[in-house]
């Protein structure tokens, strides 16, 4: 049986990340409530024809401080060939000062 489309999305984010899809979602995850598995990242992936930006980021922000880590947002529209990694930018270059 094929795959869904949004899962295929969420497992190619997680290879460009080196990590992997969380095969659980939100709550029922022992892991993480995010879409990826990272110990340092909260990556969560929409895949969408129209994604409501501020409500979402906003939303991975809350989960992401709930586990002390740093939020992500990685936004594919269907159709497209890029995938766009939203991050504050304040985390950004704490991470450059580090590495």
């Amino acid at each position: 049986m094929a795959d869904k489309t949004w899962k295929a999305v969420e497992r190619r984010v997680a290879r460009m990340f080196n990590a992997q899809r969380n095969p659980l979602s939100g709550k029922n995850s022992r892991h993480t409530q995010a879409d990826v598995i990272h110990n340092k990242l909260f990556i969560e992936v929409k895949h969408r024809s129209r994604i409501p930006f501020y409500k979402v980021w906003e939303d991975t922000k809350h989960k992401a401080y709930q586990e002390n880590k740093i939020p992500v947002l990685v936004i594919h529209q269907k159709g497209s060939k890029d995938y766009i990694a939203i991050i504050d930018a304040s985390y950004l270059a704490e991470l450059m000062k580090h590495g």
